[in-house]
This record gives structure tokens, C-alpha cells and sequence, in this order.
């Protein structure tokens, strides 16, 4: 008995040892890489393979131009974008991109522990960097709709759209509150108010899609398969109360007034599991967000327990200084240690690694923070199932500026729409305008350009004007195609009186308001029209019943106007469906839109948000007139 049980025994471990090896694939065996695993076993499994170089990778986001197959091999980067503008060539088709994404993918791929890299872009209003998408309303016309299931939507649509490019990454939404429409972002914003915000952050379940039952607070969560993204909420947090609305300044509010107004959003944001928080340029109270421990670190990664990544904005360390860059060392060091996990830098990579690198020999940036950054960045990665599936394709091409999408597009340019005045007298209404009449003029300088429809964010960061940009319906179109065969359609950008006064014209339509901008190149202190639209309003609407629609990313100034104006109604950024504006101007559809910023009298009166003391406006918050469709 004693004799044989040596051999017994080695002969139970050899089979033991067997069976454990077929079990895990033998010597070959990578725990990371087992969708199995439990998720903190895979991040604790890679994390322990990794050296600081390659930790340090991982929170470095270049951009695309820069990003070529050898770069994400050699240097390990953890995430690529494409910048405003940022595309593999004009006009791209989705084949192209997904081929560009899956050149980059292949470099990262090719690293010794072969980590995906995520490749991030602007799909703020649509996936609105690519020709041939569907351009959406931007926020400031989605607020006024209050419906968080149709934003929902609007976000399962551009979650297909932007992997049908092969991108499983979008910097959306934003979910700041604009308290003052001087801001060059402020059609970024869905309302003045912080509730009506927090509805809209629904998006961010269509992007990302519905958090499971019983999921733990903070953890980011994207839907498995390739139909969605993860999302980033951003900017944290008060951007939209910087001092006289001036871009990337500082906003000056109290601790009770920032919590109340400013972060709510982020509550509903972080409780729908979205995947990443980027960081805003502006300051509060004197100190820049990008080196704010105390509410990057201290309140949303350890009081709301957030558990995706923070990510800077664009050479967003850069700018803790004044001027930007004056003394990386220190942004690098302030930047890291306030709670940033990934970098967007995007050209010049290698200094910021050589900087963090240094940094973190000498102590100065503690190695904990550095592996806090990196497992943020894995979890997500994991999450988002891009160690399973890191190449993309082409099976969801068919998605981009589809005829469903479209038909969202124009639901929500319909809801978004909101009539401020509807004749001269109320007991005498101008819309619904009719359709058969025997000659009718349209005006304006964003009658016919789809460039101005869409704004900012539309191709090129600052957006284009013109019809080439990409595939859409201008309004005149629309109006050309909604009128009756019978009725005469006369297009005049900017007509004289006398040429309005003798065509002897049933009605006008007036489209006119700002031109494409965005962030700090949109900074406005006087809110004008863009001329020649207020030469247009006084010879149009001075000769013939009109109906003026201002197409702004924010209210701007009417009231020197109201009185020539039959109807006014504000458009807002509405996009490439421009039939949506026609549906309700012909009554196909009526006006239901609200309000959900205050339109001001002068700007004198500005900052001016409802419930101030000096709340004088000339249509409040939640105004907007009704009419009826008149279809049967």
C-alpha cells in the first residue's frame, strides 16, 4: 500500500496538470485575453504584464494624421482621434475609414501584449465629421423638444453610424448648461435649465445602450456587439457659465450654485454607465478644471464613484498654463495629479511621454497614479469588448445617412422648432402657410445653403457654407418640393423692395441668421444677424406678408424687427433635413416646440436666466405658440 502510493500520487498531479493545461490553452494561456475571466481578473492579469512604458502609452490619444502604424507599435498609444475636420480623405466612404481605423488598429494590435487602441471622434449633432452622414439638430434645438425618447434615438442612430466607419468611440454628449448665449458653444448646450439637461442625458443609454438590472454604480457599460459606442460626458463641468459667456474663461459661482446648476447632469450621466468624462478648458473661481483635484478626483472619481476614464480636452494640460505650454513640466505634473487618465495631446506625443516618464522616476507623479489611470482605460477597453472584437468592418456600412435615420433627423427638426409670433393680430394667424398659391417668394442667406443649416461641427470643425458639403436638403428645397405643381417658387438671396413690391407675391419666406462657427471663434457680444439678413427682413417684410426663420445656435436680436415680421419662428441649427422645417411651416405638422433658453430683448441684459430677479425677456423661457396640422 505505502509502495504504491508515491506513483498513485504523481500519476493524480500529472493528470491534474494535464487537465489545468487544456483547460487554459497550455503555456500559451493569457488570462486578459479571456472573455471568460471575471473583469478585475483580466485588468489585474495585464496590468502585472505591463511595463511603464507601455502604461504610459495607454494614456496617450494622438490624432489620426500622425498616428501611422509604426507610431502605435513603437510608442504602445492607447487611443487615436480624428479632430474637427480630421478625415482619411474628402468625402470619404465608410470603407475608407474603416480601413483607416483598422491600419492604425493592426500597428497597436502588433505590440508584444497586443492592446487595442480606441479610436475616439466628435459625433456631436450625428457623426458629423463624415460626408453623407445624417446631420441632426444640434442641441440647442434638441432641448426645446423635452423628449428624451426621441434623443434617445438620436443616439442609437449615431451610435450605427459612427461604427459604420469602424469607430466604437464618440465624444458625446455635451451636457453643459448654458447660462449665457454670448458662448461661441452655447448650441452645444440643450437648455439653460440643468433639468431639462438631465433629461437629455438619455442619449447617452442610446449610444452606449440600457444599463443592465443591479449594475454597480459609476462602472461604464457598452452594449455587446458592434452597434454601439462609448460615450463621453463632457466638459466637466461649468462651461457653460464662464464669465460674459467668453469661451475656455472662468466661471465665477459658488460651491452650491456649481453643484446645483453645473453638475447635475453628470449624476444622470454617470448613473446611465457612461464610459468616459472629458475634462472642461474653463476654470472656476480662478483655478482651471484640467488641474482641479479636488472635483476630478475628490468628488467624481471618489464621490460619485466613477469608474471610467477622465479624459482631457485637446492640449487641454497645455492650456493650465497661461500662455498654453509655458511650463509643460508643470501642466503635465498638475494635469496627471489632479485625476486625468488619458491625454489628448495630439501631435507632439513624445514629449509628454518623455515628460510623464521622467516624472514618474522621480516620483513627482506617484506609480499608483499612473496604474489608477491605466486600469480606468483597460475597463473601459474590456467593456467595450475590444479585446474580443479589434478589427472592424464593412456590416454596417448601409447605416451611414440612411432613409431611417433621415426620417428621425426630420421628427426632430419638426419637434425642435419653436413659433415665437403668428400674425400681427392673433385672431389673424400666417401659418400654417398655404400650399397652393400663385407665387411665392423665398429669401435670405441660409434659404439655400445646407452649410448654414447645419453650423459648426458639420465636416470641418468650424463648419461650411455652401451646398457640397455634404448630402442634404436645403430649406428652399424642401419648400419647392412641399408647394403645390401649380405655385410659382421665386428664389432672391437678397432682393431690393422695389423687386418684392412689383412680382405682386402671395406671401414670403425669410431664412436668414448666423453663420457657421465654433467654440471660441463663435464668441458673440452683440448677437446679430448675419448680414445681409436684416436688409432682407426690412425690404421683404416691409413689402409683403412674411414668415422669418432665424437659423442661430442661440437666441439673437429680433426685436428691432418684430414689428415688420408676420411670423417669427427659431430654427435653430436643424441640419441636413430641412424638409422638417417645411412640414410644420405648411402645416403638415404644428408647432409644439418650447423654449428652453430665454430669448433677450438687447444683450445689455445678459447673463439673464429664468428665475433671475431682472428677468425681463421678450419670449421667457418655455414660450413657444402652437398651431394645428391642417393634413386630414
Amino acid at each position: 500500500m505505502g509502495r504504491c502510493s508515491i506513483p498513485i500520487l504523481g500519476f493524480v498531479l500529472l493528470c491534474f496538470v494535464v487537465a489545468a493545461a487544456g483547460a487554459t490553452g497550455g503555456a500559451n494561456y493569457l488570462k486578459y485575453k479571456d472573455p471568460e475571466q471575471p473583469l478585475g481578473a483580466r485588468i489585474r492579469d495585464l496590468m502585472k504584464r505591463m511595463t511603464l512604458q507601455e502604461k504610459i502609452g495607454q494614456m496617450v490619444q494622438i490624432e489620426r494624421s500622425v498616428a501611422t502604424p509604426d507610431v502605435m507599435k513603437n510608442y504602445f498609444i492607447g487611443s487615436v482621434l480624428s479632430g474637427g475636420g480630421s478625415v482619411p480623405a474628402p468625402k470619404a466612404s465608410p470603407e475608407t475609414w474603416v480601413n483607416t481605423v483598422n491600419a492604425i488598429q493592426n500597428g497597436a494590435l502588433s505590440t508584444r501584449l497586443g492592446i487595442p487602441m480606441i479610436y475616439g471622434i466628435d459625433a456631436v449633432h450625428g457623426h458629423n465629421n463624415v460626408y453623407n452622414a445624417t446631420i441632426f439638430p444640434h442641441n440647442v434645438g434638441l432641448g426645446v423638444t423635452r423628449d428624451p425618447l426621441l434623443v434617445k434615438k438620436i443616439g442609437e442612430a449615431t451610435a450605427l453610424e459612427v461604427r459604420a466607419t469602424g469607430i466604437p468611440y464618440a465624444f458625446a454628449p455635451c451636457i453643459a448648461v448654458c447660462r449665457d448665449p454670448r458662448w461661441g458653444r452655447c448650441y452645444e448646450s440643450y437648455s439653460e435649465d440643468h433639468r431639462i439637461v438631465q433629461a437629455m442625458t438619455e442619449i447617452i443609454t442610446g449610444l452606449q445602450g440600457d444599463l443592465p438590472a443591479k449594475s454597480r454604480k459609476g462602472v461604464p457599460y457598452v452594449a455587446p456587439g458592434k452597434t454601439k459606442v462609448a460615450a463621453c460626458a463632457k466638459h466637466f463641468v461649468g462651461d457653460g457659465g464662464t464669465v460674459k459667456g467668453i469661451d475656455e474663461n472662468n466661471t465665477v459661482i459658488s460651491q452650491t450654485g456649481l453643484f446645483s446648476i453645473h453638475m447635475p447632469a453628470y449624476y444622470n450621466a454617470i448613473s446611465k454607465g457612461v464610459a468616459t468624462v472629458m475634462v472642461s478648458y474653463s476654470s472656476w473661481n480662478g483655478k482651471r478644471m484640467h488641474a482641479n483635484r479636488d472635483l476630478v478626483t475628490g468628488f467624481l472619481k471618489d464621490k460619485l464613484k466613477f469608474r471610467g476614464f477622465v479624459i482631457s480636452d485637446c492640449q487641454g494640460i497645455d492650456r493650465i498654463t497661461s500662455p498654453p505650454g509655458v511650463n509643460y513640466s508643470y501642466s503635465v505634473e498638475a494635469g496627471v495629479n489632479a485625476g486625468i487618465d488619458m491625454i489628448m495631446i495630439p501631435y507632439n506625443f513624445t514629449q509628454f511621454i518623455d515628460e510623464l516618464t521622467n516624472q514618474v522616476k522621480k516620483n513627482i507623479i506617484p506609480m499608483s497614479r499612473v496604474d489608477d489611470a491605466v486600469k480606468r482605460i483597460l475597463r473601459v477597453k474590456f467593456a467595450m469588448g475590444l479585446f474580443e472584437s479589434s478589427l472592424a468592418d464593412m456590416s454596417l456600412a448601409s447605416q451611414l445617412g440612411s432613409q431611417e435615420h433621415r426620417e428621425l433627423a426630420r421628427e426632430a427638426v419638426r419637434k425642435s422648432l419653436v413659433l415665437l409670433k403668428n400674425g400681427k393680430y392673433a385672431a389673424k394667424p400666417l401659418l400654417p402657410l398655404p400650399k397652393k398659391a400663385p407665387k411665392i417668394l423665398v429669401a435670405g442667406s441660409h434659404a439655400n445653403n445646407l452649410g448654414y443649416q447645419c453650423g459648426g461641427w458639420t465636416i470641418t470643425w468650424q463648419g461650411l457654407g455652401g451646398n457640397d458639403l455634404t448630402v442634404g436638403t436645403t430649406i428652399l428645397d424642401a419648400v419647392k418640393k412641399t408647394v403645390d405643381p401649380s405655385t410659382q417658387v421665386v428664389f432672391n438671396e437678397n432682393p431690393d423692395s422695389n423687386f418684392v413690391k412689383s412680382n405682386q407675391f402671395s406671401y414670403a419666406i425669410v431664412v436668414v441668421g448666423e453663420p457657421p462657427y465654433a467654440e471660441m471663434y463663435g464668441d458673440s457680444s452683440n448677437l446679430t444677424i448675419f448680414e445681409p439678413g436684416p436688409t432682407a427682413i426690412n425690404n421683404v417684410c416691409g413689402a409683403v406678408k412674411c414668415v422669418v426663420v432665424v437659423v442661430s445656435g442661440r437666441p439673437v436680436v429680433v426685436q428691432p424687427y418684430l414689428a415688420k415680421i408676420e411670423a417669427l419662428v427659431a430654427a435653430w441649427l436643424p441640419g441636413t433635413e430641412g424638409q422638417g422645417v417645411t412640414d410644420v411651416l405648411f402645416g403638415d405638422y404644428g408647432f409644439t416646440g418650447k423654449l428652453a433658453r430665454t430669448w433677450f430683448k438687447t444683450v445689455d441684459q445678459l447673463p439673464m436666466n429664468v428665475g433671475d430677479p431682472h428677468y425681463d425677456p421678450l419670449f421667457p423661457f418655455g414660450f413657444g405658440l402652437t398651431t394645428k396640422p391642417t393634413r386630414k
